[in-house]
């Protein structure tokens, strides 16, 4: 699919309503397939003319990928007619980044309690052992979480959460651990049982689920971790790729040795490596003969990317890459041309 599609396509009523069948990106009732490319600077293209995701969503005035917050959409959110509807009632702004993803081990399930405002069952989300569902992880920006926060009845309906449950996979291979998600709060919106067992809501429809007779459950399974606050786009993930001078025995290896837990590892991330000429390396991702450096965990990111982004200063830019392995990782990516940069091969002299 490269044309862009309108809402009449994907009604949001009976709910959950239904999904494009690709990643997409959606603003004033029109969404654009998103497809995946490691070489661009988001990771993503977006169509009909392959633009980077990151280079559209400033030609809308928006943040950056890098500037987002992975949340789960396992109900209606992956809807875009709910996306307008956020708009229009919830005062939504700016374009919605909703890009499909592989679940396993947890599910939608049907709620206990029915939504007030039109007798609809609702989804919540439970731990399921060997269970694979597909879904969604919108790129939220702060403000629209904050719309997701109020739509979803953050503390009374749903809570926020970090999810620790499952393994989730988006569609360019990259896994969303520690994923945002909204969970049951109360009796209302916990798992209903019917004769003991949990109802997944893509084995019964919505006419079906409304008319089921059962009890709430008394947990939902899953592996979380409460969110206290609003969350920001530095806390997720919690890794750092380095492979100039931050890396172990580089020059300023003491600037960030500090900020990590455990010992770094050594990994190849896809990608080239160019010389500047000015005494530190360019990174750009995607094909190229890889670029060996160092993963490693930071204590608090939120504490280590001031200290970090002085030291790397404007001609670099952090952003979010994935390792042949699938993990997600922040690194400083240059953010110049590099055409008629010589390749450095065998990597950086730190």
């Amino acid at each position: 699919m490269t044309q862009p599609f309108t809402d009449d396509l994907h009604p949001a009523l009976p709910y959950p309503g239904t999904r494009p069948d690709a990643c997409f990106v959606h603003l004033d009732g029109e969404g654009w397939p998103v497809t995946p490319d490691p070489s661009t600077d988001s990771g993503w293209r977006v169509a009909p003319d392959g633009q980077d995701l990151d280079d559209w969503l400033a030609d809308q005035g928006e943040p950056p990928l890098a500037a987002r917050m992975p949340v789960l959409a396992y109900g209606s959110n992956a809807n875009p007619a709910k996306v307008t509807w956020l708009r229009e009632e919830m005062g939504l702004t700016g374009p919605a980044v909703v890009l499909r993803a592989r679940c396993e081990g947890i599910a939608a399930v049907w709620a206990a309690g029915l939504r007030a405002r039109d007798g609809e069952r609702p989804a919540t989300l439970a731990a399921a052992p060997g269970v694979v569902e597909e879904h969604a992880v919108w790129m939220a920006t702060a403000d629209q979480l904050r719309v997701l926060d109020r739509c979803e009845g953050r503390g009374l309906r749903y809570r926020l959460v970090r999810l620790h449950t499952g393994r989730i996979t988006l569609f360019d291979g990259a896994e969303v651990d520690s994923v945002l998600a909204y969970t049951g709060a109360g009796m209302r919106r916990m798992p209903l049982l019917v004769h003991g067992v949990r109802v997944r809501c893509s084995e019964v429809d919505q006419r079906r689920a409304r008319g089921l007779n059962g009890w709430a459950a008394d947990t939902d399974g899953l592996d979380l971790t409460p969110v206290l606050g609003d969350p920001s786009p530095d806390d997720w993930p919690d890794r750092l790729f380095v492979y100039g001078t931050l890396q172990p025995g580089g020059s300023h290896w003491s600037l960030l040795e500090e900020h990590v837990e455990g010992r770094p590892v050594a990994v190849t991330l896809p990608g080239t490596l160019h010389d500047t000429g000015r005494g530190y390396p360019a990174l750009r991702p995607g094909d190229g003969p890889g670029v060996p450096g160092h993963l490693v965990r930071l204590v608090a990111p939120e504490a280590a990317f001031p200290v970090l982004d002085k030291y790397e200063g404007d001609e670099y830019r952090r952003g979010r890459v994935v390792l042949p392995d699938g993990t997600v990782s922040w690194t400083y990516l240059w953010g110049e041309s590099v055409e008629g940069l010589p390749v450095l091969p065998g990597g950086w002299a730190v």
